[in-house]
């Protein structure tokens, strides 16, 4: 059987003139073929063995290609695992599971390069700075200086079509240093033309180290820099703002994540150029010594934006909220919390901004922000409404000799049309104060005049042993009862102030004086004597005028009441009535004070119990309840005080035993805890650099079952003390001790609160009135012997 070929070239042999043609024309196929199928064959890779030989002479750069494939007559190009290093080092500054391009052939004739299609796939791009530096530096300066291709290349150059296609970007910045990255890169453009300055784009990505989204459309015109930027945030964490933090701080973390969807246009040569509207909202920010203690959080803060322009003038926002925010100040012995976070008076961000070769985003957004409203009182602006939900704004002072602790919580502040067209602008402000106490402030001020307004305001249900602290290293002496109120209204115009200021103490008492050897002594209970009015009420109206630079007190006014004091007296009858209300409300429910870390009685006190111990005799019926409410937080601080303090006096004394004698024992209780060579040995046993206040200092060498289980020992001695009276007469069955309940007392003390079902006689009430009356302590010998008969060992 002869094969189809064969009989073809017989019946050519056969065939006239024509077929010859066909044949030709045959061949001609048959070898364009092959030509066409050879130069695609071997101009793929010859482009490859092009790219990676001639690589450095045009780019600087060392680039790699797996395979590349290049269609000479369709114009399509395709690099596979892309590979550009970085400049004289084996790492990778960009690579690309594949880049596709198509280039425009029929174009080239009228010297114009487009590339009609660009897609991207998987790219990712490596940034690293070094100050001021770049890792890209080198191609900058490669393709400006003109040794390159881009040299040659023709006046019209056209990219369209542009596809970026899950992308990823790293920053690194080696100084701080900061590491970052977003990732899901996704870049959609439809390109630029040689004749056209403007580019348009959609983008979107997702944050790489953290969660959040973003997208958005952007719109740039190249010669002018005008821009158009439309965004949506969801969500998107902003912990690249913790790694520029650590260069301006010296400790601390940080949190937040942004929700936004606004519209902006302005000139990339203008910061105040830009004119904003749309929301933004920053959610669960956390800023602090570390993730579980705060010192500022919030958990939002939303701003509806109607038209933001600082170049016009325009400061239109709906409203701007911030919801549960917390802020905690704390003052150490030398600095405060912020100082010692940021340095003193903010040495480290003065550094930071001296060193002109170094960039921080934490700055940069301050300058930015700061730079945007500058102008916003000079400028027409409206706040429909301003708003602080449920704040809480805590202070603690440890460089006193014990802890000052207060908190306003819950704090809001409302206003509604700040406009700068309006004649007055008014803002409220209400608060608890803790531990106990309220806050109410209004203030109404011109919108054009900062020195123009007037404020009223009322503190009022403090509780006056809320000062002891400052009361014990001042004087000596804490209160133990009285309710302080502070009022008052201020005009001011054209920053000349005209106040009243009223401060009234309801039935303020001295406790017994602090025998310590740091705090000051004043005679306080003479001068209680003196200030005091009729109906134990300290009551002074405290004028101020001058200006808002040079205030002036008039403390005259104070004074000449003191005088009259002295010598008139006068009862304060409405006051009077409530120390009378306040003592019945009382005695309704007796109480009993406990001295600090002590389990014994003073002689009045046991005089009160007997006198209990006498009405549950002469009525067989009756039984009473008893609940303790303990002050635990600052018991276990005095009780750790003495622990450490004992600790150190050992230490230098040599003593093996853990028990003191009775005398060392009165050493330690007195000892200060500021005492610089007690402090020094402190800071040699404590390793955590991060300890700035002396009960933290103090716990780090003191393990907290000591304190817990002293502090236990100490409340069953107290039971067992006052419990010892009734078990004298066989009455221990009709006094029932409730559970314990910690809290922070009104009256700054652990004390019994004493229940009856029925009225206490009048003999009960009168030793209970004996026991807290006003100047009936017993005298400082005395006092002494029973301060030291349970001192802790």
């Amino acid at each position: 059987m002869v094969s189809y070929p064969k009989r073809i070239a017989t019946y050519l042999k056969k065939s006239g003139p024509k077929a010859k043609l066909i044949k030709l024309l045959l061949i001609l196929f048959i070898g364009m073929v092959i030509f066409v199928g050879c130069i695609i064959l071997f101009i793929s890779p010859i482009t490859k063995y092009l790219v990676e030989k001639y690589d450095y002479k045009y780019t600087g750069r060392e680039i790699k290609i797996d395979r590349a494939y290049v269609n000479p007559f369709t114009g399509f190009v395709h690099f596979s695992n892309l590979r550009i290093y970085e400049d004289k080092s084996d790492s990778i500054f960009f690579s690309a599971n594949g880049i596709d391009l198509n280039i425009t052939l029929n174009k080239l004739l009228s010297k114009t390069y487009e590339i009609s299609d660009l897609t991207v796939d998987k790219p990712i791009v490596k940034i690293v700075q070094s100050k001021k530096d770049f890792n890209f530096n080198d191609l900058i300066t490669k393709f400006s200086s003109g040794d390159s291709l881009s040299s040659k290349a023709p006046l019209h150059f056209n990219v369209l079509n542009v596809k970026i296609i899950n992308g990823i970007f790293y920053y690194i910045e080696t100084e701080i240093p900061i590491n970052y990255s977003i990732i899901k890169l996704d870049i959609e453009s439809p390109g630029k033309s040689w004749n056209s300055d403007t580019i348009t784009s959609k983008f979107s990505f997702s944050s790489g180290i953290g969660s959040g989204d973003i997208k958005g459309e952007l719109t740039v015109n190249l010669k002018t820099n005008d821009y158009r930027l439309a965004t949506v945030i969801q969500k998107f964490d902003l912990n690249i703002i913790e790694q520029y933090l650590k260069d301006l701080t010296n400790y601390g973390t940080f949190s937040a994540n942004l929700d936004a969807d606004l519209k902006s246009s302005g000139n990339f040569n203008s910061v105040d150029s830009v004119t904003t509207s749309g929301q933004l909202s920053i959610n669960d920010f956390h800023f602090g010594k570390n993730p579980n203690d705060d010192y500022a959080s919030f958990d939002k803060l939303k701003i509806a934006i109607k038209e933001v322009s600082p170049k016009n003038l325009i400061y239109f926002i709906d409203s701007l909220s911030l919801i549960h925010p917390y802020f905690k100040y704390e003052r150490y012995d030398s600095l405060d919390n912020i100082e010692t976070m940021f340095g003193q008076n903010g040495s480290n961000i003065t550094a930071v901004k001296a060193d002109a070769g170094k960039f921080n985003l934490v700055i940069e957004i301050a300058d930015y922000i700061k730079a945007l409203s500058k102008n916003f009182f000079r400028s027409n602006y409206n706040i429909k409404r301003l708003a602080i939900y449920n704040a809480n704004l805590k202070f603690n002072d440890y460089a006193i000799s014990e802890k000052f602790a207060m908190a306003l919580d819950p704090f809001s502040l409302i206003s509604d049309s700040i406009d700068k067209n309006n004649k007055r602008v008014n803002v409220y402000v209400k608060s608890g104060i803790l531990p106990y106490g309220g806050m109410n402030i209004a203030l109404s001020i011109n919108p054009t005049d900062s020195s123009d307004f007037d404020l009223r305001y009322h503190l009022n249900k403090i509780p006056a042993t809320l000062l002891n602290p400052y009361l014990i290293s001042q004087t000596s002496f804490p209160f133990d009862r009285g309710t302080i109120e502070l009022s008052g209204t201020w005009n001011v115009r054209n920053s000349m102030i005209k106040s009243e200021n009223h401060l009234v103490i309801i039935d303020p008492r001295l406790s017994q004086r602090f025998n310590n050897k740091l705090p000051k002594w004043i005679p306080m209970r003479l001068i209680m004597a003196f200030v005091r009015e009729g109906g134990n009420v300290i009551d002074y109206k405290i004028p101020i005028t001058g200006s808002l630079k040079d205030p002036k007190f008039h403390f005259r006014d104070v004074i000449w009441d003191i005088i009259k004091n002295i010598f008139i007296k006068p009862v304060t009858t409405p006051y009077r009535m409530e120390v009378k209300t306040i003592e019945t409300e009382l005695e309704k429910s007796l109480a009993l004070k406990w001295e600090m870390r002590l389990s014994s009685l003073g002689s009045i006190q046991e005089k009160f119990i007997k006198n209990m111990v006498l009405f549950l005799e002469k009525n067989p019926d009756a039984m009473i309840t008893v609940s303790p409410n303990y002050y635990d937080i600052k018991e276990k601080e005095y009780i750790l005080f003495y622990e450490a303090k004992k600790k150190y006096f050992s230490s230098i004394n040599n003593l093996k035993n853990t028990s003191l004698n009775f005398k060392d024992s009165m050493k330690v209780d007195k000892m200060s805890i500021k005492d610089p060579l007690f402090i020094k040995y402190l800071d040699s046993k404590i390793k955590d650099t991060l300890l700035f206040t002396i009960q933290e200092k103090c716990g780090s060498i003191i393990d907290q079952n000591i304190i817990n289980t002293k502090y236990n020992q100490l409340n069953k001695e107290r039971i067992g003390v006052f419990m010892a009276y009734f078990k004298e007469s066989d009455l221990e069955k009709r006094v029932k001790i409730l559970p314990g309940e910690n809290i922070i007392p009104y009256n700054g003390f652990t004390f019994y609160r004493i229940d009856y079902k029925g009225e206490f006689p009048e003999s009960l009430i009168k030793a209970y009135r004996k026991m807290n009356k006003l100047n009936n302590a017993s005298p400082r010998k005395k006092y002494k012997e029973e301060r030291t008969k349970k001192l802790p060992q």
